[in-house]
C-alpha cells in the first residue's frame, strides 16, 4: 500500500509540476509574442487555462493523499480516540463519494459531451482537456480508500 501511494504521489508531483512549468513557459511565450513581436499568441493563452485546471486537479489529488482536505479539527480534537477514528473515516468516505459522483461520474459525462466540441485556437476536442476530471476522481478515490485503511490500522494499534 505504501509503495502504491508513493508511486502515485511521485507521478502526480511530476504531472502537477510539469503542468506548472508548461504554464510558465507558455506565459513567457505570450509576453514575448505580444510585446516583442507585436503579434499575440492566442493558442498559448488557451492552453495555459487548460494547464491551470490540470495542475489544480492534480494538486487536489496530492492534498487528498496527505489527508489535507477540508475538516473541522476543533471538533475532531475534542473527542476520544475511538470517536476520532470514526470521524476521520466519515470524512474520507465523504471525500470518496464526492470524487465518485462529481469528478468521476460527472467528469465522464462532461468529457464525453465535450468530445464533439473543438477548442477555438488549438482545434482539438475540448474533451481531451476535460479528461483530467475522471482521472482526478479515480486518484482521489484510491487515496481515500488508502487513507481509510491507514486510519483503521491506526485504530487496531490503539
Amino acid at each position: 500500500m505504501k509503495k502504491l501511494r508513493s508511486v502515485l504521489t511521485h507521478l502526480l508531483n511530476v504531472l502537477a509540476g510539469g503542468s506548472f512549468l508548461v504554464m510558465v513557459a507558455l506565459t513567457c511565450w505570450q509576453v514575448f509574442t505580444r510585446y516583442i513581436l507585436g503579434n499575440p499568441s492566442s493558442w498559448s493563452e488557451e492552453l495555459v487555462s487548460y494547464m491551470f485546471a490540470w495542475m489544480s486537479l492534480f494538486g487536489a489529488s496530492i492534498v487528498t493523499s496527505e489527508r489535507g482536505h477540508m475538516n473541522i479539527p476543533i471538533l475532531v480534537e475534542r473527542v476520544s480516540p475511538a470517536v476520532r477514528k470514526v470521524l476521520l473515516c466519515i470524512g474520507e468516505i465523504i471525500a470518496f463519494l464526492f470524487s465518485a459522483v462529481i469528478l468521476l461520474y460527472g467528469g465522464v459525462q462532461i468529457t464525453s459531451l465535450a468530445m464533439g466540441q473543438m477548442t477555438s485556437s488549438l482545434g482539438v476536442p475540448i474533451g481531451i482537456f476535460y479528461i483530467v476530471l475522471p482521472i482526478s476522481g479515480i486518484l482521489n478515490m484510491v487515496y481515500t480508500a488508502l487513507n481509510i485503511v491507514d486510519i483503521i490500522k491506526e485504530k487496531e494499534a490503539d
